[in-house]
């Protein structure tokens, strides 16, 4: 049984080539004019003012560094009507220590993964009430604050997106005899670096059997396809400017069943991608001999969705070429392309395997 079936919500998850999933909560911040004042903003001082009021009672999260709280002004703030926004930001919150249990405390200790589950929620459910429509007062300007929980973080309303569009689609269909209830079986996953999946020292781009590697941490699959992800980047920035090409990947995961795909999905929900400083430089810095501060890791955030537009039934999609794949082309005979599945070649079949 995979490890992600009894995984914990404040509990990491190891995975292949060094990565892991680390709990943490996310949240997206708005902040709103709330007098009728015209004065400039200032994101660094209402980012210090925040960092203020977090760390200090009843909120009390003194271990938040600054980095976990980034702060951006919206441009063209004179041209905004006072209901408009005019600074988002972004909050981590990766410290969750106080919810596991702690040793030599038998009560806690006892506690069953879906009491300790239902703990979080609350805890979560109660830090968003205490930050929502809270007022920040910045020499006599005064900000209100409304708060997110991203939905690629929110496992239960994404559980709960999928059931109502299949029980949708059940009752619309005209024809009974295919009444019959669907599940999805397909993760999609955005925004993760196309290095993290490569093959070490050999290429910067994403490895077909590197990924299967890594995601069969999760699940058995069934198919996997991988393309360039240039958009989402260019979408979070909120800018026109070019960006480079390939440094992220898009993934789709089709899962042999539906409780790997709910368990793998379960545990990429309110989790980073993180990977150790010195596995995640280009090849050429290993050898000019570059070191990493002991335990320094980096994160990345991720976007994670289910497949609701039925990718792999649909017989036109193109799935990246990876390495191993053109490998595999240059091989066939009349150079016939191959369309990849995780069954599709015997001769990978063993490399495959748990």
């Amino acid at each position: 049984m995979p490890a992600a079936a009894a995984l914990r919500p404040t509990e990491p998850l190891p995975l292949p080539s060094g990565l892991s999933l680390a709990p943490r909560l996310k949240l997206l911040l708005t902040f709103f004019r709330a007098d009728l004042t015209v004065r400039p903003l200032d994101d660094w001082q209402l980012k210090s003012a925040l960092l203020a009021f977090l760390r200090d009672p009843p909120l009390s999260l003194p271990l938040l560094p600054d980095s976990d709280l980034s702060v951006r002004r919206l441009p063209d703030l004179q041209k905004r009507r006072r209901e408009e926004p005019v600074a988002t930001g972004v909050l981590h919150v990766r410290d969750l220590s106080s919810l596991r249990p702690r040793k030599g405390d038998g009560e806690a200790e006892e506690m069953t993964w879906e009491q300790e589950e239902e703990k979080y929620f609350e805890w979560r459910r109660s830090l968003v009430e205490k930050l929502a429509g809270i007022e920040l007062n910045l020499e006599g300007v005064k900000f209100r604050m409304s708060v997110e929980i991203p939905p690629s973080d929110d496992f239960r309303a994404m559980k709960k997106s999928w059931e109502d569009f299949y029980s949708s689609e059940l009752l619309n269909s005209r024809n009974p005899v295919r009444k019959i209830a669907k599940r999805p079986d397909t993760i999609i996953v955005r925004g993760v670096p196309s290095r993290w999946f490569a093959e070490t020292r050999v290429s910067s781009k994403p490895s077909t059997l590197v990924t299967h590697t890594i995601f069969s941490a999760l699940g058995k699959i069934r198919n996997l396809n991988i393309s360039n992800d240039d958009e989402l980047g260019a979408k979070e920035d909120g800018t026109n400017k070019e960006l480079i090409s390939g440094l992220n990947c898009k993934i789709w995961v089709q899962f042999e069943s539906y409780d790997d795909f709910h368990n793998a999905m379960k545990a990429l929900c309110g989790r980073s991608l993180e990977k150790d400083w010195l596995l995640a430089l280009p090849v050429t810095a290993h050898f000019l001999g570059h070191t990493a501060p002991e335990g320094s890791r980096l994160k990345v955030d991720y976007e994670v969705t289910w497949d609701r537009e039925g990718f792999f039934r649909n017989a036109q999609y193109e799935p990246v070429r990876s390495n191993l794949e053109e490998r595999d082309a240059s091989a066939s005979v009349h150079g016939r392309k191959k369309h990849y599945t995780s069954r599709i070649d015997s001769e990978h079949r063993k490399r495959f395997r748990d």
